[in-house]
């Protein structure tokens, strides 16, 4: 995915490429609000990073590059702030740059609501990453369920989606196999083809943001290491 947006011009490059900002924008929005004095800067920082990354095509520099996407462009990111910190700003909000629609009143109100974690700026990108990643999984997962005519086993189903511990309200596979018209079995059976179905897709989605295949179970690591964190460093 990440040299599929490198490309530039074709249509598989832009859609790549908007892929990528969607999942990862708020991470690194959530980054500059640690990072800059006000919301403002850090809406104009995070605007004006994606329509120069856009512009200057800064995704294409990553296909030389071994490792992570996702530590490429926290890097990337770090240095276009300590760039920016460094000149006077004539025009705000990406004025005179490429456009990019992001949505910062649905962003800080997710920080208003979120509780303060006391995470340093780049656990609280990690985490955000980690929590992007999972909600796009879980988005294809439903998208791929519904086109197949069984949106209703989904929604019965999702909570069980990361195991057979998951936020279910306390509700057995025998209460679903009865909302669903299963036996308990065929409930159980069909909750454990979900989890694997997300776990491929979660795998596939990491896997087009790492250099290899072998990065990918580090990956997974990190993401779920990302979700325990502690406010002290501890996970």
């Amino acid at each position: 995915m990440v040299v599929s947006a490198g490309g530039r011009s074709s249509p598989a490059a832009r859609k790549a490429l908007e892929t990528l900002c969607e999942s990862y924008w708020y991470p690194l929005y959530a980054f500059a609000r640690r990072q800059v004095a006000s919301v403002g800067e850090a809406q104009d920082a995070t605007q004006s990073f994606f329509a120069e990354l856009l512009k200057k095509n800064y995704v294409g520099s990553a296909r030389s590059e071994r490792g992570r996407f996702r530590a490429f462009l926290i890097a990337a990111f770090k240095h276009f702030l300590s760039k920016e910190r460094a000149k006077a700003r004539a025009n705000k909000r990406g004025g005179g740059r490429i456009a990019i629609s992001l949505n910062f009143d649905a962003a800080d109100l997710k920080m208003d609501i979120e509780p303060a974690s006391g995470l340093t700026a780049e656990e609280l990108y990690d985490r955000q990453w980690a929590i992007a990643l999972l909600d796009e999984t879980m988005s294809r997962l439903q998208t791929e369920f519904e086109q197949s005519g069984k949106g209703d086993l989904f929604r019965e189903l999702k909570c069980y989606a990361i195991g057979d511990h998951g936020d279910h309200g306390g509700a057995t596979y025998a209460d679903v196999g009865k909302k669903l018209g299963l036996s308990e079995g065929a409930a159980k059976m069909a909750a454990s083809r979900l989890r694997r179905r997300y776990r491929e897709l979660l795998r596939e989605a990491i896997s087009q943001t790492v250099s290899g295949r072998d990065e990918v179970d580090e990956e997974i690591c990190e993401l779920f290491a990302a979700l325990a964190i502690s406010p002290s460093g501890k996970k």
